[in-house]
């Protein structure tokens, strides 16, 4: 194996997933320079060296990429032709540029599973909305479906849910594919990660419950309450599409358990994902941590868990825009096995992602109990309403 510590560090991206990942090697004296607009990021105080600049930009990732000998993301949406051209140039550059251009593009994404057999619920894709909007007058689309952009959708942005005509007006008016409304009885995540030298590591399974209003995670519950070979099947699964996509470094695979018994693939991205933030208190080795180990081809750390656990997004209040004010939080601190992760964001607005909750405990009902506690209690407001 030809990992080393020494090699230099770079990271696309200055956000939560960004500051965490500093945070999780620090005591490995592993240090992470970080690429991205405002050094009053979350990441911007962690990183060893912040560059401010543009991720969608050539230049800015080009220039920033000369400067470190790993570069890597943790977010998809960057310039991938600097990152081919850093390829070319000798950089090592996790995931690889060919593969980031797939996943960043859910038409792609969708594409590449249907090629390799892979099982994930039927599409259409539609280059505009002109097109879109025919196919629904002619009746070749409908109700109930989903529609998502091909590409910059993150954080429930992209994800149109269309139930009925009443919800015409959700529609996005850009490149997007369009999907049946899925009778889901559970929505899955599994990470993966995998190091050059091709060891593997899957984390336990974990079970999603989502903020209808936002589209975004609310409740994360590890380990899955799943029933007989479930857990190995998405296991293996997991394994499967990250040697498919031939990624170095994380891989989050979010799936759907049908009310039919079927598992498909929703969508993944190739980088630490809301979906593991557990991971940092419940988990031998975080995924924050684990990433790092991954594109550095160091020994991959054990991915048991140390104990049941519930996280939850702590997002801005509906209706609240402005300087961020922590409601309830002393209270909430009282709880045993709570940990709280807030981002460091001075600026809060409706749904935003301002931080998580990670809630441990041997009894995984207790744990959910003391989750509800934090929701009912803590709350993300300002002293400026919408």
């Amino acid at each position: 194996m030809a990992g080393s510590l020494n090699k230099k560090l770079g990271v696309l991206g200055g956000g939560q997933l960004g500051r965490m990942m500093c945070l999780a090697v620090a005591n490995m004296d592993i240090a992470i320079d970080i690429l991205d607009k405002d050094h009053q990021f979350p990441a911007g105080q962690f990183a060893n060296r912040f560059v401010e600049g543009d991720f969608k930009n050539y230049d800015d990732v080009y220039k920033f990429g000369k400067t470190v000998d790993v570069l890597t993301i943790e977010i998809e949406h960057v310039n991938s032709e600097a990152l081919h051209q850093l390829k070319a140039e000798g950089i090592i550059v996790h995931p690889d540029p060919s593969t980031l251009d797939i996943i960043k593009d859910k038409g792609l994404q969708k594409q590449f599973y249907e090629a390799k057999g892979l099982p994930t619920s039927p599409f259409v894709i539609y280059d505009d909305f002109i097109e879109l909007k025919k196919a629904i007058q002619s009746n070749e689309v409908m109700t109930p479906f989903v529609q998502k952009a091909r590409t910059a959708g993150y954080d429930g942005k992209g994800v149109a849910v269309i139930k009925s005509a009443k919800d015409y007006h959700k529609l996005l008016q850009v490149p997007s594919i369009i999907e049946p409304l899925v009778a889901i009885e559970k929505e899955l995540a599994v990470i993966v990660s995998r190091n050059e030298s091709g060891e593997i590591a899957v984390f336990p399974t974990v079970e999603m419950e989502f903020l209808e209003d936002a589209n975004l995670v609310n409740t994360l519950i590890c380990p899955a309450r799943l029933e007989g070979n479930l857990n190995r099947y998405l296991t293996n699964m997991a394994k499967e599409i990250m040697i498919a996509y031939n990624v170095c470094g994380m891989l989050a695979i979010e799936f759907f358990l049908t009310k039919s018994g079927e598992i498909l693939i929703n969508e993944v991205a190739p980088r630490t994902h809301n979906s593991g933030h557990h991971t940092i208190e419940s988990s031998l080795t975080s995924q924050f941590e684990q990433h790092v180990r991954s594109v550095l081809n160091l020994p991959l750390g054990s991915t048991k868990m140390r104990s049941p656990s519930v996280m939850i997004n702590l997002l801005g209040a509906p209706k609240y825009s402005g300087p961020v004010i922590y409601q309830g939080l002393e209270k909430c601190m009282q709880l045993e096995g709570v940990y709280f992760h807030l981002y460091g964001k001075k600026e809060t607005r409706p749904f935003r992602k301002m931080g998580h909750a990670t809630i441990i405990n041997n009894n995984l009902e207790t744990a959910m109990q003391n989750a509800n506690f934090i929701k009912e209690n803590f709350k993300i407001i300002s002293n400026q309403s919408v």
